[in-house]
Order: C-alpha cells, then structure tokens, then sequence
C-alpha cells in the first residue's frame, strides 16, 4: 500500500513538472474547450522612450468619407448660394478641368448665418439659411468628384450675433456699435464667442470637411483708435497687466490655440486668415493679430495678398497694377518670418481675381489669365506652391494655367 503511495505522489509530481515546462493554453472550438500544449517560449521585452512632447490621439472621429490631402491645394472660393444652387456645376467643372483641386465653401458667412438649415431643435437653427439644402450631400458629390473641401468659418465678424446678444458686442450709447460699412463683431475677450463658434466648426468636421478654415479672427480694423469710446467686457482678460495691444493680441492667438486643441479629436486641419500686411510687422495693434503667434496655432496659414488691398508698400506705388512684383515682395519676407519657427505651418496665400475700382478714378487695372497667373508664379517661384483664389461672386477667369512654372 505505500509503495502504491510513492508511485502515484511520483506519477503526480512528473505531471505538475510538465505542466511548469510546456504551458497549456485553452482554445474554444464549437463550445467545447480544448487543451493544447505550447512549446516554452523565453519572454521579450521591448522598451520604447515615449516623447512626452507629443500628444497622444487615441481616438479621432471619422466623418465616414475618404478624401486624400492634394499634392499642393490649390482652390477657389465658394459662397452658400452657389454652393447650394446651379452655379455649383460651372465651378465644380472648372475645378476637375483644370489643375485645380479644392473649394472653400461658406459654412458661417460674414453676416453670422449659416448657409444650410441644420435639424430642428438646433440651438443654431434660427440662424441658419437653405442655401445648401443638404450639406451631407453636397461632401458625397465632392468625395466623388475628388475635391478637397474646406470649410469658412466666419468668427468676430457677426452682425447676427452681436444684435442677438449685445452683451457680447461692442455697444456705444447703449447701440450695438457698427463700422462704416454697417457690420457689427462679436467681442474676441468672451469665451462664449469661442464657444459658439466652435460648436459650429465640429458640426462642420462632422459632416466631412477636411479643414476649418476661419475668418476674421481679430477685432475690428482701427479698433486701437476707438477702443475708448465702446462698452465691452474684457472677461478673463481685464486683470492682465499688459497694454491694450497686447490683451487684445492675447485673446485672438488663445482663441486659435483653443480651437486647434478642441477640433484635434475630429482630425481636421485648422487654418487662419490673416492679413498680407501682419506679417511685416511684429503685431497689428488693434485688430489683434500676430503673425507668427498665430502660425504657431495652425496647421495651414492664409495671407490674404490681394494686389489691390496694399497701400504702396515694398516701394510699389500702385500695387494693384503690378501682381508680380507685390506677390514677390510678401513671399520673400513670409518666407523669412516662418523660417523662423521650429514647425511653420503650410503657407497658403489668397490671390485676387478681381478688379478693384474703388483705387482708380479712370479705367480700372483688369484682372484676367496674365495677372492671376502672375501671382501664381511670384508665389511659386519663392517656394510657395498652394493657393486660394477669391472672387466674391464666384466668377473666375477663363483658361488660366494654374501650375505656370510646370
């Protein structure tokens, strides 16, 4: 009996030695559990430094379209209507003939409206107008079409807004305060502004746009010479110990910076418009805007170098007449202004393809296929190779060769 004892402790501890040398997995196969042993395997361990730099995306949202970034955009703008209407069929075509490849369509307008009716309930709904009857679609068809498309968002300029809600204006006697061409801005110091305009950026993302591209991200232009005779609050701001100049730059480079953090989950890139002439100076000192502070928020920088919207600058007395040489004159000094920064973000200037007859008292400088053109090759030229077009009515010229130097 004891040797029957030492036999089955022996036969025991042969099986529970095994067990420790040959690990036994368990497989499921049609509910039934099966044991199969695995040969013993040395246990690795790989170490990688994380870059604690570097934010870490676990997750991004996916708006369920597939657009691929262009080798270089190049794009023209388009407004709610002719996004919405049957303009949107002669631009798409110019678009997929030629070596264009983006739009810029109008999602908040420069009045503060949406340009389609977003679902009821919204509490965006009372501002929102049906040009684009359904901007889901509209994405599809460009998807399709492989258009790359870019959303404006109109910011601090918002006549909407600011007579909904004057708290959040500039007031003067008790009125919403407007400039001489009658449009009111919404307060750049109110995180309620961000916000707002935030909410209406992700839907944005949400329906599939690739980028968010905003507008008028500063104060009102000569905002420094009647700050003192408006109403407004300085929210989070009104403690800091710097000058007018300074807040007012500080509230406009935090609003890019926030915006950039808060669409980072929806994948999109984050451009700014910016004047041409911010990046000549080191701060503009009453719209608010910083050239290179704002550059080191985004992902694409717009510079908007319309010819005709320059004094005589670069030593050029009437720009507006030489495209050219004004575009190669700015090029040169943004260049030199991003080379500066660790990450530059893409450059991506707006050209004019327009007449402007408000700087001539005769026949007005035309603009056609030689001065777009001229742009376009000034911006190439000097490294720059992506580009949006603007027209306000949509009407852009003819047979331009938008890749000259190829």
């Amino acid at each position: 009996m004891e040797k029957k004892n030492i036999m089955i402790m022996a036969t025991i501890s042969i099986i529970l030695l095994l067990g420790i040398a040959i690990p036994m997995t368990l497989h499921t196969s049609s509910g039934e559990e099966i044991y199969k042993a695995n040969p013993h395997m040395e246990r690795q361990t790989s170490i990688t430094p994380i870059d604690t730099s570097k934010k870490l995306q676990r997750f991004t949202y996916d708006a369920g379209v597939d657009f691929e970034y262009p080798d270089a955009v190049r794009g023209i703008y388009v407004t709610g209507p002719s996004a919405g209407g049957s303009r949107f069929e002669k631009l798409s075509n110019l678009v997929e003939k030629s070596d264009l490849n983006a739009m810029v369509i109008d999602i908040k307008e420069d009045h503060g409206n949406l340009t389609f009716k977003p679902k009821e309930g919204s509490p965006y709904e009372d501002i929102g107008i049906n040009y684009i009857d359904d901007p889901r679609k509209l994405i599809k068809v460009l998807e399709e079409k492989g258009i790359y498309p870019i959303a404006r968002v109109v910011v601090f300029k918002d006549s909407v807004l600011a007579n909904k809600r004057p708290e959040l204006s500039f007031t003067k006697n008790g009125k919403v305060w407007t400039n001489n061409k009658g449009e009111a801005f919404v307060n750049p110091f109110q995180k309620e502004v961000w916000e707002y305009n935030l909410e209406i950026a992700k839907k944005a993302a949400e329906l599939g746009f690739q980028e968010i591209q905003f507008d008028y991200v500063r104060f009102p232009e000569g905002f420094e010479n009647y700050d003192s005779e408006l109403s407004y609050s300085q929210g989070d701001y009104k403690d800091d110990k710097t000058n007018n100049v300074k807040r007012r730059v500080k509230a406009v480079t935090d609003f890019v910076s926030y915006a950039k953090e808060e669409l980072e989950y929806y994948d999109v890139d984050v451009a700014v418009d910016i004047f041409g002439y911010a990046a000549t100076i080191l701060e503009a000192p009453g719209i608010g805007q910083n050239f290179t502070k704002i550059s080191n928020n985004v992902d694409v920088i717009s510079s908007m170098i319309y010819p005709s919207h320059w004094t005589s600058y670069f030593d050029i007395p009437v720009p507006d007449k030489e495209p050219y040489k004004l575009v190669t004159e700015y090029a040169k000094v943004e260049n030199k202004v991003l080379g500066k920064l660790e990450e530059p973000p893409t450059s991506r200037p707006w050209i004019q393809d327009f007449e402007a007859p408000w700087l001539y008292n005769g026949a007005t400088k035309q603009y056609g296929k030689a001065e777009v053109e001229a742009q376009i090759r000034a911006l190439q030229e000097n490294g720059i190779n992506e580009f949006l077009i603007w027209n306000a009515g949509n009407s852009y010229t003819d047979n331009v060769d938008y890749t000259p130097l190829n």
